[in-house]
C-alpha cells in the first residue's frame, strides 16, 4: 500500500511526539526513581547520626558500654528510640502508640535475647513480606549496624561482616568512645514515598496518553498545512502538462517548498516562451512560404489567364522564384536536422585557411557587384612562438567536416552581404586565441545591430525589425543554422557591435592539440 504525503507526514509528527512523550515518561520515572533513593539515603544518613547521639548520650550516662553490651533489649531500644531504652524498664514506643512489628520480632528472637545477644546481631529474622509488586523489601538501617568499643572490639555485630562496612566515630567530650560499623545495602523508602511515586507515576501515564491524543488531533491539520504547498505545485505541474503555460504557483516565503515553487514557476515561464516561440516558428515559416507559393500561383494564374504572355523571361522569373523557395525548405531541412543531431558530420583532419580562403574567393565577384569590399586577413601565416616550433607555416590542425564549414562560412558571407550598404565592406580575420583555438571574425560596415537584438541574432526566423531588415530575401536561418554547426564541431559564435559600425561575429573552434 502506497501512502500519501499527507499520511507519511501525520504518521511522522505523531511518531516523532510518540517518542518524545516516551523519553520524557522513562526521564521522569528515572527521575522520580532516583531522587526517592536520594532522599531515602538522606534520611538514613539522619537516622544514623541521631543514633549516633543516643547511644553516646548512653555511654555517657553509664560510663562505659558494658550495661548495654549486656542488654540487647536496651540496644534495640537506643536503634529505635523506644522510651526506657537504658534505664531497664520494658521498652514502649513514644506517645503511647504501639511497638513497630520489627521490634516486636526483634524482642522476640531466641538468637538474639538469648545467650550471647551481641554475637548474634544482626539477627537471622524471618523474610520480611515483599512489596504488593513482588518485589523483596530492603533491610532498614538500624538493622544494618554494629557497635564497636573505643579499643575496636564488637559489641553488637558479626567480624565477618567488618571487612565491607564504613565506621563512623562516636566521641564524647572530644574522646573517642567507639564507633559505629554500616553495612551497606540500599536504602529503606518510607511507604508514603513509594505511594507518592506511584501516584505520580500513574499520573504521568494519563497524561502522556492525553498527550498523544492531542498530538494525533493537532498532527492531521498541521500535516494538511504543511502539504498545501506541495499540492499547489502538483496542481500546477498537472496544468502544465495539460498545456497551460500560464500557471503559476507564486509561492512566498524562502523555505525549501518556496523555492521549489519558484523553480516550478521559472519552468512555466520557459514552457511557456517555448511555446510561444514554437507558434511563431510556425507562423514565421507559413508566411514565409506563402508569400512566394503565392506569387508564383498569381503568376502562373496570369498566364493561364492570359493575362501575361508565357515567356522565356518569365519562365526564368518563375524558375528563380522555385531556387528561393527550394533553397529555404533545405534551410529548414538543415535547422532541422541539426536541433535534432541527425545532420550527418563527416569528421576528418582539416585545413581551416584553405576552406575559409576558397569560400571567400567564391564570394568575391557578388561582393564586387554589390559594391562591398571583402578583405580577408589571415594571420596564422605571422611568425609566432609556436609557429616556429613547428614550422614556418604548420598550424595545428582542426577535426572537422569541411562541407559543413564551408556552408558555415556561406552562410555568414551571404548575411553580410544581404544586409551590409553599399560602399561598406567585410573583413573576414582568422588568427589562433591565447588558449590555441581558432578564432574566425567577421566584421562588416553599417548599418548595425541594435544591443537589445545581438543575443537574438541565432534565434530561427529572427531578422532585426530595423534597417538591416530590408527586403534581401531571408529568412533568417542562416544565423541559427551557423550556430548549430559551431556547437556541433565544439566551438562557440557570438555576435558583437563591430567597431566598423556593423556587426561583428566570432567563431571560436578547438583544435586537435587543443582537445
Amino acid at each position: 500500500m502506497t501512502l500519501s504525503i499527507h499520511a507519511k507526514v501525520f504518521l511522522t509528527l505523531l511518531l516523532a511526539c510518540v517518542l518524545v512523550l516516551l523519553g520524557t515518561l522513562a526521564f521522569v520515572h528515572w527521575s522520580l526513581q532516583r531522587g526517592l533513593i536520594e532522599l531515602a539515603d538522606a534520611r538514613e544518613q539522619a537516622r544514623v547520626e541521631v543514633i549516633a547521639e543516643r547511644l553516646t548520650e548512653i555511654h555517657a550516662r553509664d560510663g562505659s558500654w558494658d550495661a548495654l553490651k549486656g542488654s540487647p533489649q536496651q540496644w534495640i531500644g537506643a536503634l529505635f528510640g523506644l522510651e526506657g531504652a537504658g534505664s531497664g524498664r520494658r521498652l514502649r514506643p513514644s506517645e503511647g502508640r504501639r511497638l513497630p512489628p520489627l521490634v516486636r520480632r526483634l524482642l522476640e528472637s531466641e538468637s538474639l535475647m538469648g545467650g550471647d545477644g551481641g554475637a548474634g546481631w544482626p539477627p537471622s529474622l524471618p523474610p520480611r513480606p515483599a512489596h504488593h509488586d513482588g518485589t523483596p523489601r530492603n533491610i532498614p538501617i538500624e538493622l544494618r549496624l554494629m557497635l564497636l568499643d573505643v579499643d575496636g572490639t564488637l559489641l553488637y555485630g558479626q567480624p565477618e561482616l567488618l571487612s565491607r562496612s564504613r565506621r563512623l566515630a562516636l566521641e564524647w567530650g572530644g574522646q573517642p568512645i567507639g564507633s559505629l560499623a554500616i553495612i551497606p545495602g540500599p536504602p529503606v523508602a518510607e511507604l508514603a514515598d513509594l505511594h507518592f511515586v506511584e501516584r505520580q507515576g500513574g499520573r504521568l501515564v494519563l497524561f502522556v496518553l492525553a498527550m498523544l491524543a492531542l498530538a494525533a488531533i493537532l498532527a492531521d491539520p498541521l500535516s494538511r498545512r504543511l502539504i498545501r504547498p506541495v499540492q499547489a505545485v502538483q496542481q500546477i505541474a498537472r496544468t502544465l502538462a495539460a498545456g497551460d503555460y500560464s500557471a503559476r504557483v507564486r509561492a512566498t516565503g524562502n523555505d525549501e517548498l518556496s523555492r521549489l515553487g519558484a523553480d516550478i514557476d521559472a519552468l512555466a515561464a520557459a514552457l511557456e516562451q517555448t511555446d510561444r516561440a514554437r507558434r511563431q516558428w510556425v507562423a514565421d515559416i507559413s508566411h514565409e512560404l506563402r508569400t512566394p507559393i503565392a506569387l508564383l500561383r498569381a503568376h502562373l494564374e496570369a498566364m493561364q489567364d492570359g493575362v501575361r504572355p508565357l515567356e522565356h523571361s518569365a519562365i526564368d522569373r518563375l524558375h528563380g522564384d522555385v531556387l528561393r523557395l527550394s533553397r529555404l525548405v533545405d534551410d529548414l531541412q538543415d535547422l532541422a536536422m541539426t536541433d535534432l543531431g541527425a545532420l550527418t558530420y563527416r569528421m576528418r583532419d582539416t585545413d581551416l585557411a584553405d576552406i575559409l580562403a576558397d569560400e571567400i574567393e567564391q564570394y568575391r565577384a557578388r561582393f564586387e557587384q554589390a559594391r562591398l569590399d571583402l578583405i580577408f586577413e589571415n594571420r596564422l601565416d605571422r611568425p609566432s612562438g609556436e609557429a616556429t616550433r613547428l614550422g614556418r607555416h604548420a598550424q595545428p590542425r582542426l577535426w572537422a567536416d569541411p562541407d559543413r564549414l564551408a556552408q558555415l562560412f556561406g552562410n555568414l558571407l551571404r548575411n553580410s552581404l544581404s544586409y551590409t550598404d553599399p560602399g561598406g565592406a567585410l573583413r573576414v580575420t582568422l588568427a589562433r586565441g591565447p588558449d590555441g583555438a581558432y578564432r574566425i571574425r567577421f566584421a562588416d560596415t553599417a548599418p548595425g545591430v541594435p544591443a537589445a537584438d545581438l543575443p537574438h541574432l541565432f534565434d530561427r526566423l529572427y531578422r532585426v525589425d530595423h534597417s538591416r531588415s530590408r527586403n534581401t530575401g531571408g529568412a533568417g536561418l542562416g544565423l541559427a543554422i551557423a550556430k548549430n554547426v559551431v556547437e556541433a564541431h565544439g566551438g562557440t559564435i557570438t555576435a558583437a557591435a563591430a567597431e566598423t559600425g556593423g556587426c561583428e561575429i566570432l567563431i571560436t573552434l578547438p583544435t586537435l592539440m587543443r582537445r
